[in-house]
C-alpha cells in the first residue's frame, strides 16, 4: 500500500467516534453524497477491504504455500473435475492436478504469469477492475479514469431510466391483465 493511505489510516485509527462524526459534519454536501453518517463510514470500511484484502490473500498464500493465486484457483477448479472415486486414479489426478497448478505457482516454470494473472486478473476482479492505487488505467490513469468513470456514470443513468420504463411497462401489462381477466367473468364482482 501507498505511504499516503497508510499515514490517513493511521490517523483515521486515532480518532474518537465523536471525532468520526464531526469529521464528517464538516464534508460538503456534494462529498456527503446523501449518504448517512452509518453509510459513510460502511462505505469507508468496504473501501479499506478492497484495498487490503487481496495483499493480504497474496501474502497469506506466499508465506504459508507455494500457490499465488492463479495457481491455487487452478488447483482448485482441477481438484473439483475428479468423477472416477478409484483411489488410484485420484491420486494420479491430484500428482497432474499439483503439477500443472505448481507451474503457475512459486517456482514454477510459469511463475511470472502466474504473478501476472494473479495481480492483474483476479486482484482487480476482487478491486471492481481497480488495481492497488485505486487507478483503472494503471500509469495511464490520468486519461482512462475520468473515462471509466464516466461511462459507469451513464451506466448508472441508462439503469435508472431502464427502471422507470420497466415500472411503466409493469403498470400496462398490469392494467391489461385486469381487463383481459374482467372478460371472462375475472373482474370485480358487486
Amino acid at each position: 500500500m501507498t505511504d499516503i493511505a497508510s499515514e490517513g489510516s493511521k490517523k483515521w485509527d486515532a480518532m474518537s467516534e465523536g471525532q468520526k462524526k464531526d469529521t464528517f459534519d464538516s464534508l460538503p454536501k456534494e462529498q456527503k453524497k446523501d449518504l448517512t453518517y452509518t453509510e459513510w463510514i460502511t462505505q469507508g470500511y468496504h473501501n479499506q477491504w478492497e484495498n487490503w484484502m487481496p495483499w493480504i490473500e497474496d501474502k497469506y498464500l506466499s508465506w504459508f504455500t507455494r500457490d499465488n493465486k492463479a495457481s491455487y484457483a487452478t488447483k482448485d477448479t482441477l481438484d473439483k473435475s475428479k468423477i472416477t472415486g478409484i483411489d488410484q486414479v485420484d491420486t494420479l489426478q491430484d500428482g497432474v492436478n499439483s503439477l500443472v497448478s505448481g507451474q503457475v505457482g512459486q517456482g514454477g516454470l510459469l511463475q511470472p504469469i502466474g504473478d501476472m494473472a494473479s495481480k492483474e486478473g483476479i486482484n482487480r476482479a476482487e478491486r471492481g477492475g481497480k488495481d492497488d492505487s485505486g487507478s483503472y488505467g494503471g500509469p495511464l490513469s490520468g486519461v482512462t479514469d475520468p473515462v471509466a468513470k464516466n461511462a459507469m456514470a451513464g451506466g448508472e443513468g441508462v439503469a435508472e431510466g431502464g427502471k422507470g420504463v420497466a415500472g411503466k411497462v409493469g403498470e400496462g401489462v398490469s392494467g391489461a391483465g385486469g381487463y383481459v381477466s374482467s372478460l371472462w367473468g375475472g373482474g370485480k364482482k358487486e
